[in-house]
């Protein structure tokens, strides 16, 4: 068995994954030097499941019908590596990282760091609006 790179598991609140230019290759950087790779947030499964399914994103992990809190400590307690890494944009989620024993690092900061470009595109952005019209039902 071939073990993936890295010691982190670094999950992306869903609002954090939507500020990048490009979600995708964003993903698949962040999964060449962390072990798991997730999405965290209180929106419903199916706006999750949608919008990585346009963006091509393989998730490790997602919070489903639990919510960020629980699937953070569910993660923690099921992902077994030294580090716990969110990436967020509300400061309310300080406040779950430091409940649930992660860390946070702002969007902002981790896509200086990293090299990620922040922003949407355009383009794609309002072909999603129409899609979503159409595909985000219950």
């Amino acid at each position: 068995m071939v073990e993936s790179q890295g010691t982190m598991t670094l999950a992306f609140e869903l609002s954090a994954l939507k500020k990048l230019k490009s979600p995708g290759e964003v993903f698949e950087n962040a999964r060449s030097w962390s072990k798991y790779v997730g999405v965290v947030t209180d929106e419903p499964t199916y706006v999750v499941t949608n919008y990585t399914r346009k963006k091509r994103i393989r998730q490790d992990f997602f919070s489903g019908p639990k919510g960020k809190r629980e699937s953070m400590k569910s993660v923690k307690q099921h992902f077994d590596t030294d580090r716990h890494v969110l990436l967020i944009t509300d400061v309310l989620d300080e406040i779950i990282a430091e409940e649930t024993g992660w860390e946070c690092i702002r969007i902002e900061e981790a896509a200086e760091k990293a090299g990620w470009e922040l922003g949407e595109d355009e383009l794609q952005e309002a072909i999603e609006i129409v899609e979503d019209k159409r595909e985000n039902w219950p």
